[in-house]
């Protein structure tokens, strides 16, 4: 089948972003519409930028894990956008509205210090931390606006921004964190008063700097930099905490840090 046009990729974009403004789903976008390849979902995951003021915050890791990877049908991780008017400050409140996936992700974000331009050899893990300023600690609260996403494919999952839809950023650790083992960190999601749950850094691709790693490349590959002063989150490290409205999820970090949010009735 031909690749996508412009018009067409629009056209996705447009269905996509109608439903994700409107709290809606549908069952796949038109077959004329719909991505086959990662690189026609990232082409209409990209026309999500104009649709926003703010300059792009950061990125985000889908299925940095195998048993998530298995959740969603993809045989690897998805970079998806995360848009400023989405990012909620530690101790904020998630609106209410409808949200399926119904999880809150306990995650490793890191701020870049500096750009990562695209170029043809891949970045390395040390590269890339050489080009942090801080880490945070991160409540991803993901969402599609797939009726099914469990089968909606990888490409069409990237098109419909890789599941993003809120975000949770704590301040900057103010331990130092380039001298810890962050694969092997322990980490911990807390919904108050009704369970907890614990993980390790390395659920994330194996380590959130690997994971990291992958991002920038995956960008560099896709002709886009990773820019000074965005922030990029690299996947759960426990398994996704279920929600309900009125809950409040804490994602503990130990000595790096936790972050808190509240779930709006």
């Amino acid at each position: 089948m031909a690749a996508l046009n412009e018009e067409a990729r629009q056209a996705a974009s447009d269905i996509l972003f109608d439903a994700w403004t409107k709290g809606a789903v549908i069952a796949a976008l038109p077959d004329e519409f719909r991505p086959r390849t990662r690189e026609e979902g990232y082409a209409i995951q990209a026309l999500l930028e104009p649709r926003f003021r703010a300059p792009l915050w950061g990125w985000k890791i889908a299925a940095t894990s195998k048993a998530g990877q298995a959740h969603i049908g993809v045989d690897g991780p998805l970079a998806g956008r995360i848009f400023a008017e989405r990012v909620l400050p530690d101790g904020g409140i998630v609106p209410p509205g409808v949200n399926r996936m119904a999880v809150a992700e306990v995650e490793f974000a890191f701020r870049m210090g500096r750009d990562l331009p695209p170029r043809a050899t891949p970045y390395g893990v040390d590269e890339v931390l050489d080009a942090v300023q801080s880490l945070h600690v991160g409540i991803e609260v993901p969402d599609s606006r797939y009726l099914d996403f469990v089968t909606a494919g990888g490409p069409q999952l990237i098109a419909d921004n890789a599941c993003a839809h809120y975000f949770v950023c704590g301040p900057a650790t103010d331990v130092d964190w380039r001298a810890i083992d962050l694969a092997a960190h322990p980490v911990r999601g807390v919904v108050e008063g009704r369970y907890e749950r614990e993980g390790v850094g390395a659920n994330a691709l194996g380590d959130p700097r690997v994971a990291l790693a992958w991002l920038a490349n995956e960008l560099s590959g896709l002709g886009i930099t990773l820019a000074a002063g965005q922030t990029v989150t690299t996947g759960t490290c426990v398994t996704p905490l279920e929600i309900q409205p009125g809950d409040v999820v804490t994602a503990d970090l130990g000595a790096i840090g936790r972050a808190t949010t509240l779930f709006a009735k």
